[in-house]
């Protein structure tokens, strides 16, 4: 089938939607970059509207530009979203301007199709007690990021501004990934840097519970025990969580909407 609109989206957990569960779809998640393409698939009903989403839980830069970049580039898209390096600057050891200097040419590639790129820089995790110590790292890559994307006719969803994303609720039991209503909440970002004027309802997040200092601590502890732990134990191994994963939606397709 062709089609006259095409949006590929591409990354790691971020993209591929993680947080946002939805059992009956690969990988039994939904996340933003569908939600994003089923509105724009029914604002622009009159054209021919498809979609792909190679994106990847776990998935480092160097992994993303060759195995997603070229595969994006040959559906000959007209939108682009990418998010990727937040996985290598989790690492112990990373040469970030190696790192954007890679991602500058896999963003030309992009661009270089006559496709709309957006890209997003980091998210500015100064209210985590456990990953505040990568906003340093983050902020050097988010600036590098800026002048790649200046250069390359790039565009910037600025999720480093975005400070609603300090409040917990809009992210998922695990800590690191965002809950439905984070996902939603970035959809409609996302809606408006590209000048949509559709929105996606946010549901209405839960009261924000009351925790003595001993349920917060035992709280903590099970967190660490079910997600740090293993997250850690990966790294470790030098395994992902994304090793026998595909991509949810390899091919360009005409996006469900659902409610």
């Amino acid at each position: 089938m062709e089609f006259s609109q095409r949006y590929v989206a591409l990354g790691d957990s971020f993209t591929e939607g993680l947080g946002d569960t939805a059992p009956g779809l690969p990988n039994q998640v939904r996340g933003w970059a569908d939600r994003t393409a089923e509105q724009l698939a029914m604002a622009h009903a009159e054209e021919s509207f498809g979609y792909a989403n190679l994106a990847i839980r776990g998935k480092m830069m160097k992994q993303i530009l060759s195995g997603q970049v070229d595969a994006a580039v040959a559906m000959n898209p007209t939108l682009v979203t990418i998010y990727a390096g937040i996985n290598d600057i989790l690492r112990p050891k990373v040469d970030i301007d190696a790192m954007l200097a890679a991602y500058s040419l896999g963003l030309a590639k992009l661009t270089d199709t006559g496709a709309r790129v957006l890209v997003f820089t980091g998210f500015d995790a100064s209210s985590s007690k456990v990953f505040a110590g990568i906003r340093g790292r983050t902020a050097v890559y988010n600036e590098l990021l800026r002048e790649a994307a200046e250069v390359r006719g790039a565009e910037i969803v600025d999720y480093w501004r975005f400070r609603e994303y300090n409040d917990w609720r809009l992210w998922g039991v695990d800590r690191m990934h965002m809950s439905t209503p984070g996902h939603i909440n970035m959809a409609n970002r996302v809606l408006e840097r590209l000048g949509e004027t559709v929105r996606i309802p946010v549901p209405e997040l839960p009261p924000v519970p009351v925790r003595t200092t001993a349920e917060t601590l035992k709280d903590n502890a099970a967190w660490t025990k079910e997600y740090v732990g293993p997250w850690i134990g990966r790294r470790l191994r030098g395994v992902s969580s994304g090793d026998k994963l595909s991509a949810r939606w390899p091919v360009l397709r005409s996006p469900a909407v659902r409610n």
